[in-house]
């Protein structure tokens, strides 16, 4: 059995080591560029969402940015103390009002009341209007395909109040037919 000496590695070769370096270099670079490349995302009035490498308008609520960049936090509000508790050399005093802009938390939850009412009432109103177009669509359909019956000379025969079969005469037939129309002139629109 023999042996061979183990070789060592060979040594980097200087433009080998120079490419090496030189991207290290370029990968420490790219980071910077990463970071200008990165967008912020928010919800606008309308809900649509919106990209950009600049900060939302300051009127965007808090609560619809949902991304930043790195490194960009979101503001901490800090309330002065004098604003936080009331003074504690006048107990007997009325506590001090609260500014017009901020709602107190019994307004804000009627107002979220009220607007999950008025959602609701809008879905109740959506749904009926489906419900009746849903309705009228099939009274249109029906109505025209007994017009063309109607028309066709088809014999039409319907029951009286007797339970007795009858068939339509010519006048029967052409009530029967304006009345029908005036169905589909409503119906179908």
């Amino acid at each position: 059995m023999s042996h061979k000496p183990l070789s060592h590695p060979a040594r980097p070769q200087p433009l080998l080591a120079l490419g090496l370096a030189a991207l290290a270099l370029l990968l420490g670079l790219g980071s910077p560029a990463a970071e200008a490349q990165t967008q912020w995302k928010w919800r606008d009035a309308s809900g649509k969402v919106l990209y950009s490498d600049l900060p939302p308008p300051a009127n965007v609520p808090e609560k619809d940015i949902l991304q930043r960049p790195p490194g960009k936090r979101a503001p901490v509000l800090v309330r002065p103390i004098a604003e936080a508790a009331p003074p504690a050399t006048s107990p007997a005093s009325a506590p001090a009002p609260k500014s017009a802009s901020a709602p107190s938390r019994a307004e804000q939850e009627r107002q979220a009341r009220a607007r999950q009412e008025q959602e609701q009432q809008a879905r109740k109103q959506k749904d009926e209007e489906r419900r009746v177009a849903e309705q009228r669509a099939e009274n249109c359909k029906r109505a025209t395909s007994h017009l063309r019956m109607l028309e066709d000379g088809m014999r039409i025969s319907r029951r009286n109040e007797a339970g007795e079969t009858e068939f339509l005469d010519e006048r029967q037939r052409a009530e029967e037919a304006q009345r029908t129309r005036a169905i589909i002139s409503s119906d179908c629109r």
